[in-house]
């Protein structure tokens, strides 16, 4: 190198130059403590692998970028499975970022909002944080009033996945977690595995599975806030939801279900025609007091067993639509009640209430305790299997 840059004459002093500015710049971000993005791919379409910090215990976190032939990305990180961002385009092609998350591996760390996290080992609530299974009661951390969310303190949400690469037209990331026999209070060692594959059309699809030695419970989903009109710009009140159901299951105080199915028709909670969420949210309902607005689980119409449409919402202004389409036989739809405005976001943006909305494809909350709700239990031999694809168009109107 000092060969090189002992060139004579205005060459070499541009070069000289240009060698101490990239000296400069890397130390300036090692000081500062940023560590500089280490790409493994460069091509367009394909996977981009970055630097997005360390686990306490020195392990190396990445952000892996997938991006299709349209231009749309999908950023996901190994802390948690989660979603970090998605852009997704306009009407006009403008793109945007239609989920809510932050900037940096610290912020997800620090704040427990869920922002994008595969969520499990268990879903949702469990009531009393316990459930009885093989006669044997098993007791839960304690995480939300009385109750057990989202898998516990620390659920499937704040661990670190192994990540496999598996670059082509449609890029997608194999990510898989070992979860040890009473990790959080749940019985059985658990491999558990999930693969985010983005599609030519613009479409998210999220395959789930898991193995256990010891008969458990199961229950994972995605976690995404979304913003039809871009992370950060404003509440989700005019955006417009169909929800493919007309039952729910109604809760109690601290959210859980009280075991009985009640018919959406007439009430607040009846989404069969297209609606604005803001529309009836205020309502004088005894289940939108509860939840301080929606946060419910929909009993989804089904046909069999494989992939169907659960529920499409609509930006009227930026034309953005999700269609959301799953395997799974329930949809918790919540719209972002409990943001208030606190916590800095990408940016520096803050996200008030009612800034997302999130419909979180799963199990029935509560099921372990529920005889009458689709059974969570997973044996030693079966294989837990679902699939959740997330996938975005434009409208014109």
């Amino acid at each position: 190198m000092i060969n090189n840059i002992r060139e004579s004459g205005t060459k070499g002093l541009l070069g000289l130059v240009g060698l101490i500015a990239v000296l400069l710049a890397v130390t300036g971000a090692c000081t500062s403590g940023k560590q500089p993005a280490t790409e493994t791919q460069s091509q367009e379409t394909g996977i981009k692998r970055s630097v997005f910090g360390k686990m306490p215990d020195g392990q190396e976190v990445h952000l892996y970028t997938l991006t299709n032939s349209n231009g749309m990305q999908v950023a996901i990180t190994d802390f948690g499975a989660r979603i970090v961002s998605i852009l997704a385009p306009d009407r006009n092609g403008k793109m945007a970022d239609v989920v809510l998350g932050f900037d940096n591996l610290p912020d997800y760390m620090k704040y427990n909002t869920y922002f994008g996290a595969l969520v499990g080992r268990y879903a949702n609530r469990i009531g009393g944080a316990k459930f009885t299974l093989d006669g044997k009661v098993y007791h839960l951390p304690v995480n939300n009033g009385p109750n057990s969310l989202h898998g516990g303190i620390k659920g499937f949400d704040k661990r670190f996945w192994t990540t496999t690469e598996i670059p082509g037209e449609k890029p997608a990331l194999e990510m898989t977690y070992f979860s040890k026999d009473g990790e959080e209070g749940y019985p059985g060692n658990m491999h558990a595995k999930v693969v985010y594959t983005l599609m030519k059309d613009n479409a998210l699809k999220i395959d789930y599975s898991a193995t256990t030695d010891k008969d458990t419970v199961i229950n994972l989903t995605n976690h995404s806030y979304f913003n039809l009109a871009g992370e950060g710009n404003g509440n989700i009140l005019k955006q417009v939801l169909w929800i493919n159901s007309d039952e729910i299951t109604p809760v109690d105080a601290t959210q859980i279900p009280t075991g009985k199915i009640m018919k959406v028709d007439g009430t607040p909670f009846d989404f069969q025609t297209p609606t604005a969420i803001g529309a009836r949210i205020n309502e004088d309902n005894q289940q939108l007091k509860f939840g301080k607005g929606y946060d419910i689980n929909y009993i989804l119409n089904r046909k069999g067993p494989g992939l169907e449409l659960a529920a499409r919402a609509y930006d009227p202004d930026s034309g953005r639509e999700l269609e959301v389409y799953t395997t799974e036989p329930g949809i918790q739809f919540y719209s972002g009640n409990f943001l208030d405005g606190t916590i800095p976001g990408k940016g520096g943006k803050t996200y008030g209430p009612r800034s997302a909305f999130c419909l979180e494809t799963q199990h029935y909350p509560d099921s372990p305790n529920h005889a009458n709700f689709p059974t969570t239990e997973l044996k030693p031999g079966e294989t837990f299997h679902q699939v959740t694809v997330f996938k975005f168009t434009t409208t014109s109107k």
